[in-house]
């Protein structure tokens, strides 16, 4: 029977012309009803009253007059009418009207969740590029450095010695091998690069010469034998020297004072016979961690004096208040590069300031880790804004009568700090 019936009428096509009709009616009546409610159509239907079928039909322009008047009373319960009725059409004529509703209603839904996660997305977003970045900066950054090492390498063998480990005397000897032929002595020589401050070979620098083909880096002069590391100092400032790390004197192995020579470090200025004697300028000066068989302090006027942590064989720390200045060294552009050294052998170090009547001047001067036999160190002339001597040993076992770390009267400071100096038994290094 379904079958049939189905056979028999086109439910489908009866479905859409009823939605069809349906939808027509409802605009139309939706829209006519907005329209008397906001406009007065009576001048335009007039002439067709009074509307008149017999036996059937009678409407004259006063019903419709009345009807328009309920109409406009009622303007809030009319307009909901119409809009009812014109969306019902609406609904009936537009085929997939419910899908595009509930396809707009899920996207309002979801347009506060959106807009409160962008700043998520964006920052996330921001990060992988920032990674991306900073993963190539650092594979470049590696590779600049191994380029760099691997010049340095093929440039130097006695560089690759020194980082090894070996001192300068052993490095030298690697690198200069000798075989017996026939009897004599022949020298086989390698690859040598010059001398070097920083790879810390003993030579004389002029620490402020300046100009478009200096290099205070390699010394003006050596002297063959010689193992001291001096250090002339010029009329130029020199914005930093550093020496940490070395051996000095007698301490190690074979080594020997220079001959005449009692200190093993000697940092001072310098009495200049017949003219103006000469004294070292220093912003910073630094003296720690280091081993003295004795250190003397004169002749210094510094604005701050601290003396902290030092043990000694005996000591006298009588410096006197003075009034000198703070202090700090430039010179823009014409001063002279930092010298920095870490690690070596020298039987003296030796930083003077110049044989005439210009003082000698260094941003920051530090000497640290000095492992030193056999002399004095010896600290004298200067003028200097911050002095430091802290966690130093000073002794060569005689006992406490005897005063091996002394700080002169001649020692002046505006501001002075000294702590936790105290005396006990310190002898000398043995011979390594």
């Amino acid at each position: 029977m379904r079958k049939w019936l189905q056979k028999l009428f086109n439910w489908k096509a009866i479905a859409t012309g009823l939605r069809r009709t349906v939808g027509t009616l409802s605009l139309l009546i939706g829209l006519v009803v907005l329209v008397a409610v906001f406009f007065n159509p009576m001048p335009l239907v007039a002439p067709l009253f009074p509307l008149y079928i017999e036996g059937w039909l009678y409407i004259d322009q006063t019903y419709v007059q009345n009807l328009l008047t309920i109409l406009w009373t009622q303007l809030v319960i009319s307009v909901s009418i119409s809009s009812v009725v014109l969306l019902l059409g609406v609904i009936t004529l537009r085929k997939g009207f419910k899908t595009g509703i509930l396809a707009f209603w899920r996207g309002l839904k979801t347009s506060p969740r959106a807009t409160l996660e962008a700043p998520v997305r964006i920052y996330r977003r921001i990060n992988i590029w920032r990674d991306w970045l900073l993963a190539k900066i650092d594979y470049l950054q590696t590779e600049s450095m191994k380029w760099k090492r691997t010049f340095q390498v093929m440039k130097s063998p006695y560089s690759l010695l020194r980082a090894m480990g070996f001192s300068p005397q052993m490095a030298v000897g690697l690198l200069f091998a000798g075989s017996a032929v026939g009897g004599g002595v022949v020298v086989n020589e390698t690859v040598f690069s010059e001398r070097s401050f920083t790879r810390g070979d003993s030579g004389i620098y002029a620490a402020s010469v300046i100009g478009e083909n200096a290099n205070l880096d390699i010394p003006t002069s050596y002297i063959e034998g010689s193992n001291t590391l001096r250090i002339d100092l010029g009329s130029t400032p020199v914005r930093e020297i550093t020496i940490e790390n070395v051996s000095v004197g007698t301490v190690f192995t074979g080594s020997a004072l220079p001959s005449g020579e009692a200190n093993v470090v000697q940092v001072s200025g310098n009495v200049v016979s017949g003219g103006t004697n000469t004294r070292l300028e220093v912003g910073h000066f630094i003296l720690e961690n280091s081993r003295c068989k004795k250190l003397t302090l004169t002749d210094i006027q510094a604005h701050t004096l601290i003396v902290r942590g030092n043990a000694s064989d005996g000591q006298s720390l009588a410096p006197s208040p003075g009034t000198s200045r703070m202090r700090a060294i430039g010179g823009g552009h014409q001063q002279a590069d930092a010298m920095v050294t870490n690690g070596g052998t020298y039987d003296r170090i030796w930083i003077q300031a110049p044989a005439s009547g210009v003082n000698g001047k260094i941003g920051t001067l530090k000497l640290s880790n000095l492992y030193t036999k056999g002399g004095d160190c010896v600290i004298s002339k200067m003028n200097v804004g911050t002095m430091e001597i802290v966690l130093n040993e000073i002794g060569m076992g005689n006992g406490f009568a005897t005063k091996e770390f002394t700080i002169a009267t001649s020692v002046t400071a505006a501001n002075i700090t000294m702590e936790d100096n105290v005396e006990v038994t310190i002898a000398e290094p043995a011979t390594s």
